[in-house]
């Protein structure tokens, strides 16, 4: 008979946490806490400018300040979720799921015949302003009108733990591949920043502060960064590939050298966003993929904060901020639409700080450095390498709190065990497919005339976590549903539907300044 000694019961809270979402480190940690999430949010940030901005015709000072905006409307939106929406502590800021309808919209035969550089950039970026501001009235209604929360009774734990161990695991390809890109910095990153936070944890060389616990980020990048200075300072790149070079060099984007000292971003400064039907629907779908990862994003971010799965309301009113957030986008000309930072996510079990206030703070760095454009150039200029080694870590420690939900459902069940495995393959297959169809080929699976539902559709299939939803939202709602109720967690998540299921929900999920009186829970 096996000992049940060894047997870890179900635990509905992270114990090993020491902020949750509603206490606050003292000031001064909390403040270099605020700046450590800053600092990880800059990867992505300056990513997908640096990828997108040089196709639309744009120079190095139209990807600077496009990166200024993207920061700036970042923070505006990370406020307003931290104060309005979800008020779980999670970071919004841009995401890649936008990128396949606007290489659509920059692909467009009216955008690319115009023959000056600047004024294509001008116009195509006024393009996907049109299609953004458009696209985001999908978050808008389906939040606001609480149609999120009522399609979030389908969900369970068992559905809903392979849709965030997708959202982690759907990114690999930003993890150990972009680290092999210039493995130099890449590596020693990944091996300083597990050799802080996991060995020297313990070591506090000053008092009653865990400073490698706490800060192994902001330890890790200065340290790497200063030796990636040292060697291209050395000439150790000088002859090296240009491939190699953009991608080791720390002097290589050009970001200071383009950046004005102060520039404030305001909306509509590339011009009036021009409206087209086929860029909207296109742009649409990077809107549901938004929606698919944002919701794993931020019950993933309820458990590392220690505080309860989101209720229905708490959901749809957060998605319906982060609708807003999509049109803050559109307006002020980021390039991209908004998700929840699923790095930041990571972030809050690997500090063990679930606080709502640091991730407020962090919100005041990137408004602040977005102004004082010289200043956040220099932090922009990080080689990505540094940044893909922290998401090894990040990206990986999401996708465990995704597994973590299962210990409330029955995995001795086969019907349990083929949804999540097939769940999970598919997930990660079929977005597979489409991503090196379109590698090898330049256009993906979809191959209709119109180039609309070809973006549509090939940017549903390339979301790991929308494909994993699909199919374990589905097979989890259609097969044996009556006899599985207790297999499927629901028990136990039942409570978790409604505000007033749970006591704890109001000290949690409450909106501030007594907002409650007028947007009272449903």
């Amino acid at each position: 008979m096996a000992d049940i000694s060894i047997i870890n019961p179900p635990m509905e809270q992270l114990q090993d946490l020491e902020y949750c979402i509603d206490s606050n480190p003292p000031w001064p940690e909390t403040i270099l806490l605020g700046f450590q999430n800053y600092l990880l949010m800059l990867g992505t940030t300056v990513m997908i400018p640096t990828l997108l901005v040089p196709l639309m015709g744009g120079t190095d000072g139209e990807k600077i300040r496009v990166i200024q905006t993207l920061q700036f409307v970042s923070g505006l939106n990370t406020l307003l979720q931290a104060l309005f929406g979800t008020r779980l502590p999670t970071v919004i800021g841009g995401s890649f799921a936008y990128v396949i309808p606007i290489l659509y919209i920059i692909d467009d035969s009216s955008l690319q015949k115009i023959a000056n550089p600047h004024d294509r950039f001008i116009h195509t970026m006024q393009a996907i302003q049109g299609a953004v501001i458009i696209a985001a009235s999908i978050q808008i209604v389906l939040g606001f009108s609480q149609l999120w929360g009522v399609f979030s009774r389908f969900f369970s734990p068992l559905g809903l733990a392979p849709v965030i161990g997708l959202v982690g695991l759907g990114l690999f390809q930003r993890g150990f591949p972009s680290v092999g890109d210039c493995v130099e910095i890449g590596i020693p990153m990944l091996i300083l920043l597990i050799g802080l936070s996991q060995y020297a944890k313990n070591y506090r060389p000053f008092k009653d502060i865990p400073i490698f616990e706490r800060f192994p980020v902001v330890i890790s990048v200065l340290a790497i960064w200063v030796f990636a200075t040292i060697l291209t300072g050395a000439g150790a790149y000088n002859h090296r590939p240009a491939r190699t070079q953009s991608n080791c060099r720390t002097d290589r984007a050009n970001l200071i050298s383009s950046a004005p000292w102060i520039k404030f971003p305001y909306p509509l400064q590339w011009g009036a966003p021009t409206f087209n039907a086929g860029h909207a629907v296109a742009m649409m779908a990077g809107v549901l993929v938004s929606l698919a990862e944002s919701t794993g994003g931020y019950v993933a971010a309820s458990r590392l904060a220690i505080a309860t799965p989101p209720p229905a309301n708490v959901l749809s009113r957060g998605i319906g901020w982060q609708g807003v957030g999509i049109l803050l986008d559109g307006l002020y000309g980021t390039l991209t639409g908004s998700t929840v930072s699923v790095e930041n996510v990571g972030l809050l079990g690997f500090t063990r700080v679930g606080s709502r206030r640091v991730v407020q703070i962090s919100a005041a760095f990137m408004i602040f450095f977005s102004i004082l454009g010289k200043f956040g150039a220099v932090f922009a200029s990080i080689p990505f390498p540094i940044f893909a080694a922290l998401y090894c870590v990040l990206f990986g420690l999401v996708a465990s709190v995704g597994i973590s939900f299962l210990q409330f459902t029955n995995m001795n069940s086969i019907r349990n065990l083929m949804i999540v495995g097939l769940s999970l393959f598919l997930g990660i297959s079929v977005p597979q497919y489409f991503d090196n169809t379109l590698a090898t080929s330049g256009r993906g699976p979809v191959r209709s005339n119109a180039g609309w539902f070809n973006a549509f559709l090939n940017t549903i299939f390339m979301s790991p976590p929308l494909v994993g939803m699909i199919v374990s939202v589905i097979l989890d709602n259609t097969v044996d549903v009556v006899k599985a109720k207790k297999d499927r967690g629901m028990p136990w998540w039942v409570k978790f539907r409604t505000f007033r299921g749970d006591s704890r929900n109001e000290e949690f999920y409450t909106l501030p300044f007594n907002l409650n009186r007028f947007f009272p829970p449903t």
